[in-house]
């Protein structure tokens, strides 16, 4: 009923409010639904390991100050045949092109730790991004962490952008010294050497250093340390602004203005985009009461969250068939949420996969779907699962 009166309530803004909204395309399981949470610093869009985790797309709401960005996550762009393979929504597909058509700004998120997809766009993302010229685009390189040799994101970073971030030209200087004896261990932080608001007036560039700034350690089996490694941008011939493209032979987008690294899961840098992202607001009115943090009603967010768990623990295609029907939903005496859910599922071979040997399987997804909801909704949850063949 909270959620409900502050959904219906009108914006609590003040004078000048100023507003922005991100849609946050990429492939299936790149991470856009765990930046999502980051950004809102609460767990509300559900994160599992499958594809396609993230059914619809779903509003976030970050109130700071003057300022409201509404993300908008979306489901992982993928292909008719894709979406036939997983007996996924026809909304699966067009959600992230309506994303778009909402969007004042587009993160194009792509995980670098895929060796299979890292090196170029898909082509669902360049089809998305080239429709949509006119929305300013930003690349973020997701999971950089689990990158053992940090100079491929120099590699990553040209291919991505086709050599060409807000209107210049990309030049890559790397220089390697060999030192067999170097244990080269520690992380790379890159960094760009101007904040937004002093591009205007310095030379634009990204550079890596590390914490303690002596020049770069890369972690490659202990064999190189870089004593420069850099990219710098030049002018580039030609417009900046983008048009539709020839999608057929391009790998990268060179049109996106920014570039971020992250590690998502571990909110690494993302109070830095999220300090850019409040300065790309522009003036205008608030979509939301500042209570809000998510456009999902509470039954959504939980459905949301057992298909997470669902989807972690059952194997191949199993979980995609699973059909979710809420059979209470009531506060207990003590203020407590009491849900009971049913699980349907088409056989019963998968209902002895969910029951698991003992009810441990789905006894687990209570629990652990029962205590992110507590930390969602900050009450007790008391929630109950059952499964059933449908008839």
């Amino acid at each position: 009923e909270e959620q409900d009166r502050l959904l219906r309530h009108q914006p609590d803004q003040p004078q000048n409010p100023k507003v922005l909204r991100i849609a946050i395309i990429g492939a299936p399981n790149a991470g856009k639904s765990t930046l999502s949470n980051q950004l809102l610093g609460r767990k509300v869009f559900p994160v599992s390991q499958k594809v396609h985790t993230t059914r619809c797309k779903a509003r976030g709401v970050v109130t700071y100050e003057d300022t409201q960005l509404i993300i908008l996550d979306t489901p992982g762009l993928t292909s008719p045949f894709k979406a036939k393979r997983h007996k996924l929504d026809e909304a699966m597909l067009t959600d992230p092109w309506d994303s778009m058509k909402h969007a004042d700004l587009v993160l194009v998120l792509v995980d670098v730790s895929d060796h299979w997809t890292r090196n170029c766009l898909s082509k669902e993302v360049l089809k998305c991004l080239s429709r949509f010229p006119q929305i300013p685009s930003v690349l973020v390189l997701n999971k950089v962490d689990l990158l053992k040799k940090k100079f491929i994101l120099l590699e990553l970073i040209t291919e991505l952008t086709e050599g060409i971030v807000n209107g210049k030209k990309l030049e890559v200087r790397s220089a390697f010294k060999h030192n067999s004896s170097s244990s080269a261990k520690s992380p790379l932080q890159i960094t760009q050497a101007f904040p937004p608001e002093n591009r205007a007036h310095e030379p634009r560039c990204l550079q890596e250093t590390d914490q303690a700034q002596e020049g770069s350690s890369l972690d490659s089996n202990g064999d190189m340390r870089a004593s420069e490694s850099s990219l710098v941008t030049e002018e580039a011939q030609g417009p900046k602004r983008c048009g539709p493209r020839d999608l057929k032979n391009m790998k990268g987008w060179p049109c996106f203005q920014e570039i971020f690294m992250l590690a998502a899961l571990r909110g690494e840098e993302v109070d830095t985009l999220k300090r850019y992202l409040l300065m790309q607001a522009k003036p205008g009115p608030w979509e939301f009461h500042s209570g809000v943090l998510t456009s999902q009603s509470p039954q959504e967010i939980c459905d949301n969250i057992i298909r997470e768990k669902i989807l972690e623990y059952l194997p191949l295609e199993v979980p995609y068939g699973v059909i979710q029907v809420t059979e209470m939903w009531e506060e207990g005496p003590s203020g407590e949420l009491l849900i009971m859910q049913n699980l349907l599922v088409p056989r019963k071979s998968h209902m002895m996969m969910l029951i698991g040997k003992g009810g441990k399987v789905i006894s687990r997804i209570a629990q652990e779907a029962g205590q992110d909801l507590m930390n969602v909704f900050l009450c007790d949850v008391h929630l109950k699962l059952k499964v059933e063949v449908k008839s």
